[in-house]
């Protein structure tokens, strides 16, 4: 079985593909789809709001600090990359599976 999320190591971390779903009804990972961890976020995507939202569900959700998330890519747009620092990406892995159980 494949994993999931396919995380992509980089030199400055791991590149997390997420598929953000704004304006839903609470802040939750909610699964996986194609391949991107499925973040839902109770903000309009307006002036970076719900970009922030990701953030803080993916830091709660993945037991890792607010600093360590960074968007690289898809600002405007629901699929969105972020690079995760200071972690190991199978402890990264991990955390997810434990998050994606839980569902």
């Amino acid at each position: 079985m494949s994993d999931p999320v396919e995380l992509q190591s980089r030199q400055t971390g791991i590149a997390l593909p997420v598929r953000a779903q704004p304006r839903a009804r609470k802040n939750a990972i909610v699964g996986a789809h194609a391949g991107c961890l499925k973040v839902a976020v109770t903000q309009a995507p307006e002036k970076g709001k719900a970009n922030e939202a990701v953030v803080k569900v993916l830091a709660a959700g993945l037991n890792i600090r607010k600093q360590q998330i960074t968007l690289i890519g898809g600002a405007t747009s629901r699929q969105k990359t972020f690079l995760i620092s200071g972690i190991d990406p199978r402890e990264l892995q991990k955390r997810i599976a434990d998050c994606l159980d839980g569902i």
